[in-house]
């Protein structure tokens, strides 16, 4: 299986093009082609190496992919999040018609309305980001605490720039976050002005190496062939790479319970919710809204799309 693009030059690294589902940043015209990264442990028959931003639009656009195929085929591979460094700075970047971050604004409400994700671009307007590096290195930090809590840490991070117009370069913000998911506060912040920088940079010389420019980038190797998809796929394109390497797969089916699966990943969208269960749009938020009737779930409302909350205890 190919996932082919077309390659862009001389774009912003935040005009994600919803089409191909690719944020990307420009070409080094020394970039090189290197072997697979040898850092992931092989216990499992498949490894994907995702790169990834916490600010990249299309990557949260394709959590609700990445949601079913981790519950549908997660025994048979294990996944490493890398930080791509979609932004270092407005210095660097004024090209592909944003020159500026009240260009991201409007942007970001398009391609919101194109994922079917709740993204409230007007971050960009009240109180901008300089950069994607500050919170990425917050994910090494947390990393250091371990994966699933680094994940969660990235999860939040990005429900609050995405949905609650949060600048994720703020400590303060970043520290609430941490705060949240149960990492240690005090070795987090440690880490963060200390080795998660130069763990950050082995991330960008990585993606640099393999001649990664665009995220979502998801590289799906079996030790010995590699399937790239990158940009937003739809589900199957990530099924069928899973499929070429253990054609025996068995999938695991995903309990129909949609108070089960709002406990476990604590916030979901309605898209999310919709990949997972098979669902439409409408009909989640129905039975969603009933819910939040009942009391049993909370709701963050924004202008582009709702984030469903568990409610404590229900």
């Amino acid at each position: 299986m190919k996932n082919s693009t077309t390659k862009i030059t001389d774009k912003n690294p935040l005009l994600c093009d919803p089409e191909t589902g690719i944020c990307e940043v420009p070409s080094d015209k020394n970039e090189g082609i290197a072997a697979q990264s040898s850092t992931t442990q092989k216990i499992k028959p498949i490894q994907i190496t995702y790169f990834t931003d916490p600010i990249c639009s299309s990557c949260w656009g394709i959590e609700p992919q990445l949601k079913r195929l981790k519950l549908e085929y997660g025994q048979y591979f294990e996944i490493d999040y890398k930080m791509g460094g979609l932004l270092p700075s407005w210095k660097v970047y004024d090209s592909g018609g944003i020159s500026k971050p009240a260009d991201v604004a409007h942007h970001w409400d398009e391609v919101s309305l194109h994922y079917k994700m709740p993204i409230d671009g007007d971050v960009w307007l009240e109180d901008p980001l300089d950069s994607s590096y500050p919170p990425s290195i917050a994910f090494m930090a947390a990393k250091k605490q371990g994966k699933d809590k680094a994940l969660r840490f990235l999860r939040k991070i990005r429900e609050m720039v995405f949905l609650q117009k949060k600048n994720i370069t703020k400590w303060a913000h970043l520290k609430e976050a941490a705060t949240m998911v149960g990492l240690e506060v005090g070795q987090f912040k440690a880490d963060y002005e200390g080795n998660a920088k130069s763990d950050f940079q082995q991330d960008l010389s990585l993606a640099k190496a393999l001649g990664v420019r665009g995220f979502p980038t998801l590289l799906i190797t079996n030790g010995e062939q590699q399937i790239k998809v990158y940009g937003v796929k739809p589900y199957t394109n990530f099924e069928q790479a899973i499929l070429k390497f253990v054609p025996q797969a068995q999938k695991t089916t995903i309990k129909d319970d949609l108070m089960h699966w709002l406990h476990k990943f604590e916030t979901l969208t309605t898209q999310e919710i919709a990949v997972l269960l098979g669902k439409s749009f409408d009909e989640v938020t129905q039975t969603m809204t009933e819910l939040v009737k009942q009391k049993k779930a909370t709701k963050l409302v924004t202008k582009n799309g709702v984030l469903w909350i568990a409610a404590e205890g229900k």
